[in-house]
């Protein structure tokens, strides 16, 4: 996502290789062709590419807790609240997109600021801070658990590494993330373009199929054996507080989705514009296949036993042939999916970063020293946050879920519901009105719920 970009175009986007340019603020989209040089004669992204990074921006760590999702709805209820969540953001980002157009802004920044002022544009970009920071930090801390192992319950459970070669100190959890910062994030994270992540983007997006292929087997293999028993199909409401506890998957779902903070990078990149929402409904596509796939079978092997990061439960005897092997299989190829989501999630971070510091400056992409320090000093931010906070959770739930809410649905809404242009229909403001009502509802309902949850818990330990 871009931050500064709050001034007009000159014109509606065609094909990037007929455009108009527009100011100077609007990054990776320079002025002349000389300008341009400087990026290897960069045409545009393809719709291939685009759809690549848009479905790693959205499939990141919120598949691994969505087969809870189902322990806690059913798996009837479960499913078609992963349905109706696609076609909620589906909904969202078009109503982005089409006021993107009416009001001739390249940023999601700069939409917000041209409908509530120099306030509105902050807030968003404050909340993709939080949003992307809280994100990255847990993604390094899963890295580390699954490559290094964690004790962080208080139960040591060993990493790959070290069950592989034993403990030793260069299996440790600090120079196993030392190591993949410096070999794989860095490197990945000092790209200019979002376009150039599309050959990772779709390498991540085919190891989190590689996770659904393994669970699917084993699916396969244990109906064959008699080992599954019948899942829960509807939630089940005893009380009022088990009533209330169904609305803690809503941010869990509102999380799986969130990738609105990098709508406008890809589709400022793309070779041509009209094709942005067919990239949207593609990438949406096929991130909500894998999360139906990924949710039905996590939820079908291990029925309510699943934990709230089912790669947990991998860590147990599957009780098949090559169960240990397996189990290495899947936990390996998720770690390396986060490793490759971590610069796609990070690009929209630094750009905001650089918007809150920097609002005047000249672009990012134009300046390597500021590029170079900012990139630097978040990199190091997270993996501090990574090696010393080992276990943020329950804080993760409560900002990255209320900033992801907000970026998701409120400001959508809310952008459809000033309706500055007269373009929203009465449609749009009947549903975005829903939006924000489910979203605060929902989210308030789920806070509350958790954090009484958790009082209770440090209670009973107490006793």
């Amino acid at each position: 996502m871009t931050i500064r970009g709050d001034a007009p175009k000159t014109e509606k986007k065609k094909s990037r290789k007929s455009k108009a340019i527009v100011d100077e603020k609007a990054p990776l989209l320079p002025k002349s062709k000389e300008e341009n040089a400087g990026f290897d004669d960069f045409d545009g992204a393809s719709f291939s590419g685009a759809v690549f990074n848009l479905s790693t921006t959205i499939v990141g760590a919120g598949i691994m807790a969505l087969p809870a999702t189902l322990r806690q709805l059913g798996m009837v209820a479960g499913i078609a609240a992963i349905i109706f969540m696609a076609f909620l953001t589906e909904k969202s980002i078009e109503l982005l997109l089409r006021f993107t157009r009416a009001g001739k802004v390249v940023s999601y920044g700069g939409l917000m600021g041209d409908a509530f002022g120099k306030y509105g544009r902050a807030l968003v970009q404050i909340c993709i801070v939080v949003n992307n920071i809280g994100m990255l930090i847990v993604y390094m801390i899963i890295i580390g658990d699954v490559l290094s192992g964690t004790s962080a319950s208080g139960d040591h459970h060993a990493g790959i590494l070290e069950g592989w070669f034993g403990e030793h100190w260069w299996t440790g959890r600090t120079l196993v993330l030392l190591s993949t910062t410096l070999a794989v994030f860095a490197p990945l994270a000092s790209f200019k373009r979002i376009d150039s992540l599309r050959f990772t983007s779709a390498l991540s997006v085919g190891l989190a199929v590689v996770f659904l292929v393994i669970a699917v087997g084993i699916s396969i293999v244990k109906i064959i054996i008699g080992g599954i028993e019948m899942p829960k199909l509807f939630p089940v409401i005893t009380n009022m507080s088990s009533f209330l506890n169904l609305f803690t998957v809503v941010p869990v779902l509102v999380t799986a989705y969130i990738c609105h903070y990098n709508v406008h990078s890809i589709d400022n990149e793309l070779e041509d514009s009209s094709q942005m929402q067919g990239v949207v409904r593609s990438a949406l596509g096929l991130c909500t296949a894998v999360y139906l796939m990924t949710s039905f079978f996590g939820f079908l092997l291990f029925g309510d036993g699943t934990l709230d990061d089912v790669l947990a439960n991998f860590d147990t005897n599957l009780g098949i042939p090559f169960g240990s092997v397996l189990n290495d299989a899947v936990r390996f190829s998720y770690a390396a999916h986060l490793m490759l989501v971590f610069p796609v999630v990070f690009y929209p971070l630094r750009l905001n970063i650089d918007g809150l510091l920097f609002p005047s400056s000249r672009p990012l992409v134009q300046d390597n020293f500021r590029f170079a320090s900012i990139t630097i000093a978040l990199i190091v931010s997270i993996f501090l946050g990574a090696n010393f906070i080992p276990s943020i959770w329950d804080a993760f739930q409560f900002t990255g879920a209320t900033a992801a809410v907000c970026l998701g649905f409120i400001f959508p809404a809310a952008i459809t519901l000033r309706d500055q242009y007269n373009i929203a229909t009465k449609t749009d403001k009947i549903l975005s009105v829903l939006m924000i009502v489910l979203a605060v509802f929902s989210n308030v309902v789920a806070i509350y719920s958790d954090a009484y949850a958790l009082i209770k818990k440090n209670h009973t330990s107490r006793e």
